[in-house]
Formats: structure tokens, sequence, C-alpha cells
């Protein structure tokens, strides 16, 4: 699978269900329900730990389809073909003169220096924790060590946060483990 392509999780309480791309997460939650899966079921953005809302009622071909109408319905005014959503954007006159004077406009200059950030290891570290952060409090917040291994994290102490965690179900400790990885120091 392609690093950019965005992935979900899906969990039945403190069992994987499924990783991937949101399609498959949202077929294999609703066979996992129909064949009985104890609850809570909940999916999982990858990149920034929200809840996913899919509506899980129904067939599963109903399900896939009122999936595959929510992307096109949700969307908003802008650009549709490339993406992009106009916002509005304060800046002080000092900022605007500088981004007027940088080559290919403003708007690609802001995206270029977005995309910079993006790569930023101390903003990706912070991404993580706090990607990681959300996951843990909904499927591990009733676990033993969960507010030491929160702090663990955010020291960014992984020896700390692996000990931890070691006694939490393995697959609740595998997915949060990956989440943190980027959370790390590079040292470790």
């Amino acid at each position: 699978m392609a690093a950019d392509t965005p992935t979900c999780t899906a969990f039945d309480h403190h069992r994987l269900i499924a990783r991937g791309p949101l399609a498959e997460v949202v077929r294999a939650t609703k066979q996992a329900l129909d064949a009985g899966a104890a609850g809570p079921v909940l999916i999982f953005d990858d990149a920034n730990g929200q809840p996913v809302e899919a509506d899980l009622r129904g067939s599963l071909d109903e399900v896939m389809a009122r999936l595959a109408v929510a992307p096109a319905a949700a969307r908003g005014p802008g650009r549709p073909r490339l993406g992009v959503v106009a916002r509005e954007v304060t800046l002080l006159p000092r900022h605007w003169d500088w981004l007027g004077r940088q080559s290919g406009g403003v708007s690609a200059t802001l995206r270029r220096l977005v995309e910079h950030a993006a790569r930023d290891q101390q903003a990706r570290a912070r991404q993580a924790q706090e990607t990681t952060d959300r996951v843990m409090r909904v499927i591990a917040g009733d676990l033993p060590g969960y507010e030491e291994a929160a702090r663990a994290l955010y020291r960014g102490d992984r020896a700390r946060f692996t000990a931890l965690t070691s006694a939490w179900p393995t697959d609740v400790r595998q997915h949060l483990q990956a989440l943190a990885t980027p959370a790390w120091p590079s040292a470790d």
C-alpha cells in the first residue's frame, strides 16, 4: 500500500478487525458485526486518530453504497478536481508583502511552506503523539497504566511506553506502538 494512501483501523473492543483503506475496513467491520462482534466497534483514521463515522445499518451492499456516496456529498466549495478548498488567511502586511515577492504566487508559496512543515521531524513527532493519544484514550483508557503510558508518550520515553503497554491486549499494544513510532527520538 502506498505511504500516502489514507488508512483506517477498526477494533471490536480490544481486538483488531481490519486496517487499510476505508472501504476495506468498513466492509470487514460490517462483516464482523454480522458475525456477532461483541463491541464496541470503532473505526479510527490512522492519520489523526479521529473516529470515523460509518453507517453500518442494513446489508453489506447498502453500507457500501452509502459509503461510496458519502465523500461526494460531503464535498464543499472549491476546485473539486484539484481538491483545493478556499479559506480565509489573516496575515500582517509584512507577511503579505513577503508572500507577494515569492515565485509562484501566494497560494503556491503557502502550499510549499505547509509541505515543508509537514515533513519537519518535530511536527511529525507531535502529530504522532496526538494521534496515538486520541486512539489510546478511547481503546485503552480503562487499561492498567494508561495515564503513565500517556505521560511516557509525551515525554518521548519509548522504553517506558513499551514497558507500560506490554501487558495490554496484543492488537491494542501493536497498533498504538505503530502509531507512536514517529514520536520517538531518532536515536532510539
